[in-house]
């Protein structure tokens, strides 16, 4: 029992940073920041879930299809406070600099857009919405958008896990505290699990869709590394919108098997 008030208690603190959704109390305890990234996964299905919730909707009150598509595309971006789309932003403008280490590092944390940040944030609305227009044009597995969410997470957990992080992220070494083996199972089992229920739900595309949306987050995140030659939490969630546009398009694209 307090082994899984634990859990509960990093879930919690979990869905209290990754997510925007508002939460009655605050809760925080630094014993249980290790129980955060393990958590980051669950908080994808449950993103995901709102995601493909609020795609139902949308079909079944017949908004038109240009406005749906525009609504189901900023969906997951509203539902992590623009988190994630932040690390987008950040990290596309320091990789496509083409400057020193030193500059990229110091691109990186500048808070200011540069021409490369605009540039990379319009392909990236322009192909979301083009994918949320076809998955909704289409006979599709909607459902598929809760695996897209929350393999994405997956991998952005075990990124900050595995690899080295940078000097300069704190976030990064602070939930690698106190990690051991478990954590890294738990993921793995997740990750295990959502492919699983791809398959179950949509066959084929289900498999198509899910293998788009980890092999778009591990080549995202290994361009970056190689830039910074280390992970942070910027980097995470360039990787991670990546991948969830990876996993968009591959079930906009593929067919029903």
């Amino acid at each position: 029992m307090r082994l899984l008030k634990r859990w509960v208690k990093g879930f919690y603190m979990s869905l209290s940073m990754f997510c925007a959704i508002p939460m009655p109390i605050h809760i925080w305890d630094d014993a249980g920041m290790n129980l955060m990234l393990p958590c980051f996964p669950l908080i994808g299905a449950l993103i995901g879930a709102i995601w493909w919730g609020a795609a139902q909707l949308l079909v079944l009150g017949r908004i038109h299809l240009v406005l749906a598509a525009a609504i189901l595309t900023v969906v997951p971006f509203l539902l992590t406070g623009f988190l994630h789309l932040d690390g987008y932003i950040d990290t596309s403008d320091a990789v496509l600099s083409r400057r020193s280490p030193e500059d990229k590092l110091r691109i990186l944390k500048d808070p200011h857009l540069g021409a490369f940040s605009v540039i990379m944030i319009a392909i990236l609305f322009l192909l979301q919405f083009a994918a949320a227009y076809t998955v909704l044009d289409g006979e599709k597995a909607i459902v598929l958008l809760v695996v897209i969410a929350t393999l994405s997470r997956c991998c952005g957990a075990l990124s900050i896990l595995s690899l080295p992080a940078m000097e300069q992220s704190g976030y990064a070494k602070m939930f690698k505290q106190n990690i051991r083996i478990v954590h890294y199972i738990f993921c793995y089992l997740v990750a295990i699990d959502a492919v699983a229920a791809a398959y179950w739900l949509a066959g084929w595309q289900g498999l198509i869709v899910a293998a788009a949306t980890v092999l778009g987050s591990i080549g995202a995140l290994a361009y970056a590394y190689k830039e910074f030659k280390g992970t942070s939490g910027d980097l995470t969630g360039f990787a991670l919108v990546i991948g969830e546009l990876c996993g968009l398009i591959a079930l906009g694209v593929t067919p029903c098997f």
